[in-house]
C-alpha cells in the first residue's frame, strides 16, 4: 500500500506499509513480493524462496536419520 511519512525503522520518506504489522517504511526496509517490511521477514525466518537461493546453508535441504 502506499502511503506518506517517514519509515518507522530509519526516518527515511517513506512509501509503503507492511501488511503484516502494519509499519510505514521506506524502500529500503520493503520488500514489494512479499509486501512485508524487513523486521517481518525476520521474524518469520527470511522470504520462502531463501532456502532455495542459498543452498550451501546448513539447513536447507539437509537430510536427518536417526
Amino acid at each position: 500500500m502506499s502511503v506518506t511519512g517517514l519509515c518507522e525503522h530509519c526516518s527515511a520518506e517513506a512509501a509503503d506499509s507492511c501488511t503484516r504489522c502494519g509499519s510505514v517504511v521506506c524502500a529500503d526496509h520493503y520488500d514489494e513480493e512479499t509486501g512485508l517490511c524487513t523486521d517481518c521477514i525476520r521474524e518469520m525466518g527470511g522470504k520462502p524462496h531463501d532456502a532455495e537461493r542459498e543452498p550451501d546453508r546448513p539447513d536447507a535441504d539437509d537430510t536427518l536419520q536417526f
